[in-house]
């Protein structure tokens, strides 16, 4: 039987944990399926929503400068900034892509997602406004996406910056759509006239906590809270409600992915460890969507945080906690914080979610692969 090659174009050079684990969790997926996987690499586009920080160095400047307003120990803002410097060379490995970057390679099944593909308004340099990202100039004989997210871009934003059109076009040339949330399959559906399928995330539908051998078993630490998200996006007041739950449960305040105003102590560690930290945490504090997913799938107490101000992502959490019928976790206020980490959670309904939605994902991928 012929070996299927299948790109994936996706957001794997990103450095965060979660860009990382969706890659990973849908290479593995199509490893299971037979098939031999690659990554695509893209050239970010121009951004259209200019960035105050600017771009390059000017960018990195700007970054650490935050990172210092920060008001957590000297030697944990070290580690994070150390771990943000070195994240490439130490984790992209794992996805079996190295610092050459490779556009446009040989393959029979193109895979555009998952993760934030499709947010073409945005301000992050590393992404821009960039149509290799929704499929132009692939060489592929078929071009799917999955699992892909426009994150907060709207109709009105595509037609405020006036690439409503061009996106449209775009969307018509892939041979089928897959989307994660209602917002994405809402601007797929007007664009194009045709209503997208819907799939969860990779990192929910390849089962991580039983399949990946690179999980470690045990932490080192113990009696502690899991505050995930970007550097400095928890508040000082927000990160003092959150010190005031832990002191009174008597657990360390654990920073992974970024450094916090309330930080005991920065973990820098690969992937799959990380994974490890969210199953061994007392309680979980996250306002990032993939901070979420780790919680469900390791069946942990936790909150999420939902914000509409700034970079935003209501759409993608909203339509997530719902999906899972898990909205009882969205911390509105932070007064609230006891209530709801203390409040215990029945996974029964959302795993049998999950099983299905794998069911979902395995068939949708096997109709494009068997179609080679």
């Amino acid at each position: 039987m012929m070996t299927i090659k299948v790109g994936i174009l996706s957001m794997q050079r990103i450095c965060n944990y979660g860009s990382f684990l969706q890659a990973y969790g849908l290479k593995k997926i199509l490893e299971e399926l037979g098939c031999k996987v690659v990554f695509a690499d893209y050239y970010p586009g121009e951004c259209l929503v200019k960035n105050s920080e600017g771009t390059g160095i000017s960018r990195k400047a700007a970054k650490v400068k935050d990172v210092f307003g920060v008001k957590a120990s000297l030697s944990e803002k070290i580690k994070f900034i150390n771990y943000k410097r070195r994240y490439a060379n130490k984790y992209l490995k794992y996805l079996g892509i190295d610092e050459g970057l490779h556009y446009a390679p040989n393959a029979d099944l193109m895979v555009v997602g998952s993760d934030e593909v499709f947010n073409c308004v945005q301000d992050n340099p590393n992404v821009g406004f960039t149509p290799e990202l929704f499929g132009v100039g692939h060489t592929a004989s078929t071009l799917i996406s999955y699992a892909a997210s426009f994150g907060n871009t709207t109709i009105a934003k595509l037609e405020e910056y006036n690439v409503k059109d061009k996106v449209t076009e775009w969307l018509r040339d892939f041979d089928a759509i897959s989307v994660r949330d209602s917002n994405s399959g809402s601007i797929v559906e007007k664009l194009t006239g045709t209503s997208p399928e819907y799939h969860l995330d990779p990192v929910l539908m390849y089962d991580f906590t039983r399949k990946c051998e690179k999980i470690p078993r045990n932490v080192s630490e113990h009696n502690y809270l899991l505050l995930y998200g970007y550097s400095g996006r928890f508040s000082e007041d927000e990160c003092s409600a959150i010190k005031r739950y832990a002191d009174k449960k008597n657990l360390k305040i654990l920073c992974i992915g970024g450094i916090q105003h309330c930080c005991d102590k920065f973990i820098d560690c690969d992937p799959f460890k990380v994974i490890a930290y969210f199953r061994n945490a007392d309680a979980i504090v996250t306002d990032t969507f993939h901070g979420t997913i780790m919680s469900v799938i390791t069946h942990r107490q936790f909150v999420s945080v939902v914000r509409s101000s700034g970079y935003g992502n209501s759409e993608k959490l909203t339509d997530l906690l719902e999906r899972l019928k898990l909205t009882d976790r969205r911390l509105s206020s932070f007064s609230d914080i006891k209530t709801l980490l203390e409040r215990r959670i029945d996974y029964k309904v959302t795993d049998s979610i999950i099983n299905e939605e794998r069911k979902k994902t395995y068939n949708y991928l096997k109709r494009f692969i068997s179609m080679r």
